[in-house]
């Protein structure tokens, strides 16, 4: 049976929270602009796993209308009783570069005690790009969870700021190779001789891993 508007309709307004999260599935075969319109019914089901498929698919059908997505994933970031529809909410705003969202995306990170809430908003930073985030990325590093730290370094290559690189030099030679292995990919997002130097230095780390990155980065830079 082929998959149309009238179908995926039909499934979103079942009983069965089976059926509605199929029809968040189906979706991604719809025309974007359908897709998108009905993506906002799912996006406050009475269900949690519906909520979350709805929110996270957003990052893609966000741009048929962006100001109408910004105010639904504001309204789950904020008001959803999941912490991972929140997450989902974070990363879809970070995903469509959202900038009017940071504050929101500020206050939950200070406000949660969800470890993976706060990785996803630390992850989220880093694509949205606003170099507001420094300061929390940068207390991120401190947060004692290793999940956390490796995603700020890693938004704190993807915001750019020099203000980043002694930062993340501090982690060159950190024990954890896949924290090394984070600093080679977040050091090739600046082209300044320390960070250079750094990836230089990477390059003959004793994780083959982590030096065919750095590796990588060189070539790339040169």
């Amino acid at each position: 049976m082929s998959i149309t508007l009238e179908s995926v309709t039909q499934l979103l307004q079942s009983a069965d929270f089976g059926d509605r999260l199929r029809a968040v599935n189906q979706m991604r075969q719809l025309n974007p602009a359908q897709a998108f319109d009905l993506i906002q019914t799912a996006a406050t089901d009475s269900n949690g796993r519906v909520r979350y498929a709805a929110v996270s698919q957003i990052a893609g059908l966000g741009k048929q209308n962006l100001a109408q997505a910004a105010t639904i994933l504001r309204d789950r970031l904020i008001h959803d009783s999941e912490p991972d529809v929140q997450a989902a909410a974070a990363d879809s705003l970070g995903a469509l570069k959202i900038t009017e969202a940071f504050e929101d995306i500020q206050r939950l990170y200070h406000h949660t005690s969800e470890w993976l809430l706060k990785f996803s908003i630390v992850a989220a930073l880093g694509e949205l790009g606003d170099r507001r985030s420094f300061p929390l990325l940068q207390s991120a590093l401190d947060s004692g969870n290793d999940l956390v730290q490796t995603a700020a370094i890693g938004s704190l290559g993807e915001l750019g700021d020099p203000q980043a690189i002694p930062l993340l030099l501090s982690y060159v030679s950190h024990t954890d190779w896949q924290i090394r292995y984070r600093v080679a990919q977040a050091l090739s997002h600046f082209h300044t001789p320390e960070s250079q130097a750094a990836l230089q230095n990477l390059a003959q780390d004793a994780v083959q891993q982590v030096a065919q990155e750095a590796q990588t980065n060189l070539k790339t830079a040169s």
